[in-house]
């Protein structure tokens, strides 16, 4: 969860989209690849994609729902986000709800708001069903190794 191995989000995501410094947009965004920040948005910002990534400049803000599978960050959020892999630089602010996967935060960084670790959800497995091993061999369940024994 804290690993210092690689930063949390996408950092080799090609950018192909801008949104420079001085530019506001008001409205929904929805993109594909990689798109950098630098100005401001006002609505929600989400992927279209799985591998999408956006990354936020110092200079950039958002005021609005963020829901993308990798956030850099090192700008202003106002509103919640959703991020399977999210990377809080040292100038990050966030004010809201952030639901994560995988996190890194750096110092300095500030959350102002609930945070929620989202984990894959692990398949339900029956009670005293014999399940399969890798090499296909039956296991027993507790109960039935507590009876063989």
């Amino acid at each position: 969860m804290f690993g210092a191995s690689k930063p949390a989000a996408a950092v080799n995501q090609k950018i192909v989209s801008l949104i420079d410094q001085g530019t506001r947009i008001e409205g929904n965004i929805r993109f594909n690849g990689g798109l950098r920040v630098d100005g401001e948005i006002c609505g929600q910002v989400q992927a279209a994609s799985s591998d999408a990534a956006l990354i936020l400049s110092e200079h950039g803000s958002i005021r609005g729902e963020v829901d993308v599978p990798h956030l850099s960050t090192n700008g202003s959020i106002h509103g919640p986000v959703r991020a399977a892999s999210l990377h809080l630089q040292t100038k990050a602010r966030i004010v809201g709800d952030v639901t994560y996967s995988r996190i890194m935060i750096e110092l300095g960084a500030v959350i102002e708001g609930r945070m929620v670790l989202e984990t894959p959800a692990v398949p339900e497995r029956k009670p005293g069903k014999p399940r399969e091993t890798e090499s296909g061999k039956r296991s027993e369940t507790g109960a039935d190794a507590a009876q063989a024994a």
